[in-house]
Parts: C-alpha cells; structure tokens; sequence
C-alpha cells in the first residue's frame, strides 16, 4: 500500500483532526449540550470520516484497480471493493 505511505502524513493529520472531533463532542455529551449541537458535531464527525474513507478508497482505486496490468489482480480488487463497501454502507 504504498499510496496510504506517500500520503502518510495527510491522512495522520486528518485522522488527528477527526479525533479532536470525536473529543469535543464526547465534552458537549457531558456538558449536555443542545441536542442540534450535538447533532450538528456528529454531522461534522460523519462527514469527516467519510472524507477520509474517500481519500485512500480513491487512492486505493487508482494504485490497485486502474495502475494494476493484470486482469486477475484487477478483478480482485474490485472484489475486495464492493465488499469493502457492502459493509461500509450498511
């Protein structure tokens, strides 16, 4: 998976980033904050995580289906894929 190495330090720093998220909106549940805020920071943390899930699922896409010269090996990425996203849009 050398395209998740190339690219280590963004999506550390994004993976860091959505933790922050994940903090302050663990802080406004125990502060009770106001259901539409804690909503709204649930929203931001979805949204975030399906970023990153885009991010590398692309760069996936195009180092190991679309780059990939042999079919076999193509065929079974993107066997891996929809499986990989059979469970992620459960």
């Amino acid at each position: 998976m050398s395209h998740i190495h190339e690219n280590l330090k963004k999506l550390l720093t994004r993976v860091r980033r959505i933790g922050g998220q994940v903090s302050a909106l663990e802080k406004s549940l125990e502060g009770g904050a106001d259901c539409v805020d804690v909503l709204t920071q649930i929203a931001a943390v979805r949204g975030a995580m399906h970023g990153l899930m885009l991010e590398v699922l692309n760069a996936h896409l195009r180092a190991h289906v679309a780059d990939e010269p042999e079919q076999s090996a193509r065929t079974e990425e993107v066997e891996a894929v929809a499986r990989l996203m059979k469970s992620y849009f459960k």
